[in-house]
């Protein structure tokens, strides 16, 4: 049955109920949502913006500990916003696991909702200029030798940064306990309103993080909250609550820092706004079911499934990304608060959000084995639900949305997210006709982001040199005969030159016959994202490792310990940026084409 309200309600959540006399039949959850995502103004009426996006783990500076940190993600917002930049993308930042810093993958996290203490800077914390120990043990000779090493290691040191970084800001909470919360300080207060505000979800958080902390340190095969003592498996029980009121000062702790990420990650995206979109972070599609969000969410969550992709061409065992996936019916029964929540928390400080395999709002690919995903199925969500929180959720936050839509996707998907104002996310390699070759310019959509290559996939250069091909080859990952897979990547050069050359883009002296066979120059490099600005696509991303030419991928998929994922650094620090002219060609090629014909 139908009926219509006989009011105009505003955007928001209401409660619903129906009422037979002074009976209550029933109630629930109304959302009054806007018909659109939000849109920033840089966008608007033909708007064309670029930026760039950044692996922040990656990035070299004279200052880091080892691991780019919130204050370099300040420093890379610096450098491209005086290059014109108007968008600066970051891995997602989401909150991992101090016991076990080598767990790195940022789309595998303990908490969606919380930050990764990791990327602290500390000595950006306002009690390092006031703790004389902690100043003395970083000013010390063997340290500062140690943070040498971090920093000129070719791959992030996880334990090595953690082993650094976890005393010293154990340190500092001792000092501002000691010194502020004693003494009821303005910047005791400041932390208090901070928890206030975060309220029973941060408690939770902490209070996990402070439970995993403590049965790892007494036995180090404890890996998550599923092996703790059946009396602390869930936050409600009386163990949990005992736990937390003997232990106030180390649940403050974890307090403390997800404070300190709030206030370093805030003042990052307070200069990203100067840009025009500001920060454009990434949500992954769920949390590791060892994690924070699986132990406060667990009986929302399919604990005995998990998202992954069916058997295919590439895979003949599907995919398994050992994430629980959501009940539908429970997210219902829950009102959607976990997906609130968690949209809530990667906003706060985005002017973008990129939502990974965005086809969970609709369904998602449940896989019921172990290591295998041959045995599953697709379960359906409720999808006009989602999308209306999502641009509910936007519009408050001022927040644009991107959905990330690669690989097998619901007929009609794409269609019904753009009339919701969601763009969509495009990545150049995949926009080739195998017979036609890349598309012209101004065939690409407009309603898009378009980026030339992303973190799964070979960068610019590895692609062109088939960089990817000799390492899956090494790792017996190839998907068919050496041979093939090289003259198939010849073939796929020769009509990117092709379409290069077609729009004029070629730069000048170059023999397109001899260039497809060379290493990929700068020079080339400057043309293939001058061809990416050019297009109506409202949003051209470079990826850094793509303007610094590398090699080697962020992360290859269906490796672990095989491969480095998630810790090659970038061949050049943030300092050396400034003066490096290469970069600077790169962003006034595809500054001069986003002007033209934009607005």
């Amino acid at each position: 049955m139908q009926w219509r309200l006989p009011l105009a309600l505003p955007d928001g959540y209401h409660r619903l109920q129906i009422l037979h006399g002074e009976q209550r039949l029933g109630d629930g959850l109304l959302i009054a949502a806007p018909r659109c995502c939000h849109m920033p103004r840089a966008l608007q009426d033909g708007g064309r913006v670029w930026g760039v996006a950044v692996q922040l783990y990656a990035v070299r500076s004279a200052r880091n500990w080892g691991i780019g940190d919130y204050t370099d993600l300040a420093s890379v917002v610096d450098e491209w916003q005086r290059r014109g930049a108007a968008i600066v993308g970051v891995n997602p930042l989401h909150a991992m696991f101090p016991h076990n810093p080598a767990h790195a993958s940022p789309y595998s996290p303990s908490s969606r909702c919380f930050l990764n203490a990791l990327y602290l800077d500390v000595e950006a914390v306002a009690e390092f200029a006031e703790c004389d120990a902690a100043r003395a043990r970083v000013h010390d000779g063997a340290f500062q030798a140690r943070l040498a090493e971090l920093r000129a290691a070719p791959c992030v040191d996880y334990p090595g940064v953690a082993q650094a970084k976890w005393p010293l800001l154990e340190m500092l909470f001792a000092h501002f306990a000691q010194q502020h919360i004693a003494h009821d300080t303005p910047r005791a207060h400041a932390f208090a309103a901070f928890c206030a505000e975060q309220g029973d979800a941060l408690e939770r958080h902490a209070c996990f993080e402070a439970l995993q902390q403590h049965f790892f340190g007494a036995d180090n095969a404890v890996w998550g909250w599923p092996v703790w003592p059946e009396a602390y498996r869930h936050p409600d029980a009386s163990a949990v609550q005992q736990f937390t009121a003997a232990q106030r000062a180390r649940v403050q702790f974890f307090q403390y820092l997800q404070w300190l990420c709030d206030e370093q990650l805030g003042r990052a995206a307070q200069r990203a706004r100067a840009l025009g979109i500001g920060l454009y972070t990434d949500l992954a599609v769920s949390a590791d079911g060892a994690g924070a969000d699986a132990w406060s969410n667990q009986r929302l969550l399919a604990m005995d499934a998990s998202i992954g992709a069916p058997p295919d061409e590439f895979n003949a065992e599907g995919q398994n990304w050992g994430l629980p996936p959501p009940i539908p019916h429970a997210l219902e029964r829950n009102a959607f608060a976990p997906f609130i929540q968690t949209l809530r928390a990667n906003m706060r400080h985005a002017g973008a959000l990129r939502i990974d395999h965005v086809m969970a709002l609709a369904r998602l690919y449940w896989a019921t084995g172990r290591g295998s995903a041959v045995h599953g199925a697709f379960v359906h969500y409720p999808f006009d639900t989602l999308l209306a929180i999502l641009r509910l959720e936007s519009c408050r936050h001022r927040c644009a949305v991107i959905g990330e839509a690669l690989g097998t996707v619901p007929a009609g998907l794409r269609e019904r997210l753009a009339d919701s104002g969601v763009l969509s996310y495009r990545v150049l390699i995949f926009e080739r006709d195998a017979q036609r070759g890349f598309p012209h310019t101004g065939e690409l959509p407009r309603d898009a982001l378009l980026a030339a290559t992303t973190h799964d996939l070979p960068t610019l250069a590895g692609w062109w040199e088939g960089r990817d091909l000799s390492v899956r080859e090494q790792l017996g990952l190839q998907t068919g005969p050496s041979d093939a897979l090289a003259a198939a990547r010849l073939r796929e050069r020769e009509q990117l030159i092709d379409a290069l050359a077609r729009e004029h883009l070629l730069p000048a002296g170059i023999d397109a016959q001899a260039a497809v066979r060379a290493p990929l120059t700068h020079a080339l490099s400057c043309a293939l994202h001058q061809y990416l600005a050019r297009t109506p696509s409202k949003i051209a991303l470079a990826q850094l490792e793509d303007v610094l030419l590398q090699l080697d991928q962020v992360n290859l998929p269906g490796t672990t310990d095989a491969y480095p994922n998630w810790q090659r650094k970038l061949r050049l620090g943030v300092e050396q940026w400034r003066d490096d002219a290469s970069l600077d060609e790169l962003a006034h090629a595809m500054a001069r084409e986003r002007m033209q014909n934009s607005g």
